[in-house]
């Protein structure tokens, strides 16, 4: 089927049906999940799947409908149900659709060979990073082990006369495994997920972080309450950044609901942070040539050496805001309207290695791992649950957990004061090792 030319006679369907504008997105799937525990196959499923999304507009008021059923009486059905939808919504000015007709060039999206790959080399991938993770004298059991791959194709038309494509593909695989010492138990995982299935990691790898992250935090401890430094790994960076990027949503920062709100070019952390948007990111795995509604992606700073550079919009919110849009809108799914998210957002890298970081500090925490909702993204309080290793006189001294970290997001990002050069950037939202001089720390 020519699903190109399928979207465009849609957004023509819509208009002849009485909307004003119309927007069609039309997805085609293919996905692959392998469960593996102790060396036995416990689940393979390959399912394909298709949809469409309707967004009408009429009179300024808009409403959506969805289908997977590309016969054309469920389309027609479906269009018609969004139209008559619109006639009980809000007329809204701000209500318009994208008009800018190109794609941005980005490498790396879709790896063709993938579902040639022998479906026995991907089982295999997975069981032998169980294998090793086992092979630990210290590791007790599986949690188990998964491989899974996707494909997917996206179709975009509006009745501005956009009519956009790409493909992508993702793999990853990955192991959870469980150590055990007396009546004590821990738990360690590790994936690695790429778009080509040549760039995953090699199985060992993947096997020995799962087996040290489980085995390492045998014979945790507390600590007493102190103020002392807090060095993130790049494990729990999201426990920052997530915060941050509530915060530069455009459509919270409307709604007064940002601690960013009124903070524009101005200073909101330490020199030595950059905090970037990156559709652009050859291979990325949040990387795109155009966003859910078929704006031009691009890279961006957010926070240029400390510096707020800017809020992340989707078309609506952003003619609400009096600015364009910045190729920001996120779309779940064909069964879902455009919100705002991230590419590949990310902290850069600093100039330090990570054992200078763990050498320079007398006291304080390694942080491997945060329960909790991190930075809140309204009023910028930090708290939540901590694990990891303390450190003394520049050493790793020994595991602790039980422990809970709070702070407030400005004093936090303006403290930052070494950034290590370990960033990965095949996940989407990451960081460095970084370290924090003085936190909160609450123990015994």
């Amino acid at each position: 089927m020519d699903y190109k030319t399928l979207t465009e006679d849609l957004v023509k369907l819509c208009l002849k049906k009485g909307a004003d504008a119309a927007e069609v997105y039309l997805e085609i799937n293919r996905h692959l999940s392998i469960e593996i525990r102790n060396q036995e196959i416990e689940t393979v499923e390959e399912a394909s799947s298709h949809g469409v999304g309707f967004r009408v507009f009429t009179r300024g008021r808009m409403a959506f409908a969805s289908c997977n059923d590309f016969s054309e009486p469920a389309l027609e059905e479906a269009i018609t149900r969004a139209i008559n939808l619109s006639q009980h919504t809000t007329s809204d000015e701000n209500n318009v659709l994208p008009e800018d007709k190109e794609s941005s060039p980005v490498k790396g999206l879709y790896d063709p060979s993938l579902k040639e790959i022998d479906l026995k080399r991907k089982i295999a991938l997975a069981m032998e990073a169980e294998k090793i993770a086992l092979s630990f004298p210290q590791i007790n059991k599986s949690a188990g082990a998964s491989y899974g791959e996707s494909e997917s194709e996206i179709f975009l038309a509006n009745s501005n006369g956009l009519s956009k494509s790409y493909q992508e593909s993702a793999c990853s695989f990955g192991v959870s495994v469980v150590a055990e010492k007396g009546e004590e138990k821990s738990s360690g995982g590790e994936y690695c997920a790429r778009r080509f299935f040549a760039d995953l990691k090699n199985p060992e790898e993947v096997a020995s972080k799962a087996a040290r992250d489980a085995y390492e935090m045998l014979g945790a401890r507390l600590v007493k309450t102190q103020e002392a430094a807090v060095i993130f790994d790049p494990d729990v960076a999201r426990a920052i950044l997530g915060g941050i990027l509530g915060a530069v949503n455009g459509e919270r920062v409307l709604q007064g609901a940002s601690f960013l709100k009124d903070k524009l070019n101005q200073k909101i952390a330490s020199p030595l942070v950059s905090i970037i948007d990156d559709g652009l990111l050859p291979k990325g795995l949040a990387s795109r040539p155009f966003d859910g509604e078929g704006v031009p992606t691009q890279k961006r700073a957010i926070v240029d050496q400390g510096i707020l550079k800017g809020f992340m919009y989707n078309t609506i919110v952003a003619r609400r805001a009096g600015v364009k849009s910045t190729g920001n809108a996120s779309r779940g799914s064909f069964t879902s309207l455009p919100g705002i998210g991230p590419h590949n957002f990310y902290l850069t890298a600093g100039p330090h290695k990570r054992e200078e970081i763990i050498k320079a500090t007398s006291k304080g925490l390694l942080l491997k791992g945060v329960t909790g909702y991190g930075i809140n993204p309204v009023n910028g309080h930090f708290s939540g649950g901590a694990s990891g290793f303390w450190i003394e006189k520049g050493r790793i001294a020994f595991p602790v957990k039980g422990l809970t970290i709070a702070g407030q997001a400005f004093q936090m990002l303006m403290s930052i004061d070494m950034v290590a050069d370990d960033l990965d950037l095949n996940r989407s939202l990451t960081g460095p090792t970084f370290r924090i001089p003085v936190m909160q720390i609450g123990g015994r």
